[in-house]
């Protein structure tokens, strides 16, 4: 019987999608997620440059031709939503709207459109959403959340999940451009005024900056291209601190034809890019943070994460993505909860110790060992590398993407670099990289033993006796013990410089 085109086997079954319009300063967006979950997965995601910050920040008001297009954003917005059955559409509206003198008519005419009543968020509250983003996509954040509009700059302090009071400064793009009369050098003395009394700021030194919005994001793709860097993932890129002068004092200028690598930065996205610069280079200088995070997750995720109960907030948000993929896409789900288990035996046995971290990312990269099972088994190890270090996870750093995604092209292709390119093990670190080479040779013998089915190998168990490291098979199992299987046990012993063998034991 055909598969049911109504209900795609790729989709995670729940209470039905959830959507977020977001009119901001410079633009209407809609994004809208499979469903509300921990870790939501976007189902579509579509913006439109209305510019509405624009005409607030000359005259006061929102212009008729940004209205215009703001409104016929919404239309086709929530023609899109009722097509996508979205079952819970929020709207949400900051800096322009709640400034702008017309900001009231222009309101009551969107909410006739959309049929949703629509938040307008203060500057306070805007600080405070923006900051739950970051706790909805950073393990244990520490240090100071940044959403830059195209209005409005929001601080707020993040320690793991508490935040700090929300501060708001008019210092979005197209107000900032406005106010300094398109200098860039007035446009520098009143950041630095405004900032001066930022509280959020002073408690920045040595801890991270959360840099929100599509400009600071746009200016962490050039750093990217600028540097060579192998991993093309927005989402909890780090730009050290002290290598932020030399990249951002040209951007300042102004001369953007001369710089290396801007070409890559979307043409939308160029008259705001110095104005961006400033704001990040004097956020630098009054907190002195130590180096700066760029998020991709921000109001829009960070609204949802606040609509999760406690326990939902609770969950580890790239254990939840794991699971996901797992569910869909590996052969057995509950195969992959049972590596959890048995590959920290098999390391424990080995003598590797693993930090909460490791173990954490162990756990993930076992949920993810199997994903690539349809592919062709000549690139099972490079489609699984790719699926896995581009994932849309969260609370997880690059490193962390590294670990997962290189555990699981050793365990298809096998432990030799001979095929792989420099790349994510140039992220990874020594220690990574030893621990991840060893997880995907506990896979490559487990794998051998289960053909990936759950249920055997918890009746299974590596364990050390002196030098020499022992594969246990209960009796009924005894003839899955064979030359492949040894061949692969003394692969996994050899990287603990120990000896191996099968053990039947007696029902």
């Amino acid at each position: 019987m055909p598969a049911s085109s109504e209900n795609a086997q790729g989709r995670i079954a729940g209470a039905g999608p959830v959507a977020v319009i977001d009119i901001g300063s410079n633009s209407v967006r809609l994004v809208a997620y499979e469903r509300l979950a921990r870790s939501p997965t976007p189902l579509f995601n579509e913006k439109v440059l209305a510019g509405l910050g624009a005409g607030v920040a000359a005259t006061g008001a929102l212009s008729a031709g940004s209205v215009d297009k703001a409104l016929a954003a919404l239309r086709r917005f929530t023609a899109l939503a009722a097509q996508m059955r979205v079952v819970d559409l929020h709207v949400l509206a900051t800096a322009a709207t709640r400034e702008a003198e017309n900001g009231t008519a222009f309101i009551a005419e969107a909410q006739a459109i959309c049929g949703v009543p629509i938040t307008v968020l203060s500057g306070e509250e805007e600080a405070r959403i923006s900051a739950y983003g970051i706790i909805a996509g950073v393990d244990h954040a520490d240090g100071v959340a940044g959403d830059l509009g195209g209005g409005s700059l929001e601080l707020a302090e993040v320690t793991g999940e508490t935040i700090g009071r929300g501060e708001t400064f008019p210092l979005g793009g197209l107000r900032l451009e406005a106010a300094s009369g398109g200098s860039l050098k007035a446009a520098r003395k009143i950041t630095h005024e405004a900032l001066a009394g930022s509280k959020a700021l002073k408690t920045l030194r040595n801890r991270a900056f959360y840099a929100v919005g599509g400009t600071w994001r746009s200016l962490a793709g050039l750093h990217m291209r600028q540097n060579d860097y192998p991993l093309h993932v927005i989402h909890d890129y780090k730009l050290p601190a002290r290598d932020a002068e030399p990249f951002l004092a040209p951007l300042m200028s102004g001369d953007l034809d001369a710089i290396a690598g801007i070409e890559s930065v979307s043409r939308q996205r160029l008259a705001l890019l110095p104005y961006g610069a400033i704001v990040l280079m004097e956020i630098i200088k009054a907190g002195k943070p130590d180096a700066v995070a760029v998020s991709a997750l921000g109001l829009r995720e960070g609204f949802l994460y606040s609509r999760l109960g406690k326990k939902e907030r609770r969950a580890d948000p790239l254990l939840s993505a794991a699971r996901e993929l797992a569910i869909l896409r590996s052969r057995s789900p509950a195969h992959a909860e049972e590596l959890i288990g048995w590959t920290g035996t098999a390391m424990a046995a080995m003598g590797i110790e693993e930090t909460a971290e490791e173990k954490r990312l162990r756990a993930a990269a076992c949920l993810l060992a199997d994903i690539g099972w349809r592919a062709h088994p000549d690139y099972r190890g490079e489609q699984s590398l790719n699926i896995i270090a581009h994932a849309g996870f969260v609370g997880i750093d690059h490193p962390g993407r590294a670990y997962l995604a290189l555990a699981a092209y050793y365990r298809h292709s096998g432990l030799s670099d001979d095929e792989l390119g420099a790349g994510l093990r140039t992220i990874a670190p020594s220690r990574y990289l030893e621990r991840t080479r060893a997880l995907a040779a506990i896979f490559r013998v487990g794998y051998l033993v289960s053909a990936s089915m759950p249920g055997v190998i918890p009746r299974t168990r590596v364990v050390r006796e002196a030098k020499t490291l022992v594969l246990e098979l209960p009796e009924d199992l005894a003839m899955l013990a064979g030359g492949r299987l040894a061949t692969r046990l003394k692969q996994l012993a050899n990287l603990a410089d120990l000896k191996s063998a099968i053990r039947v034991l007696p029902a």
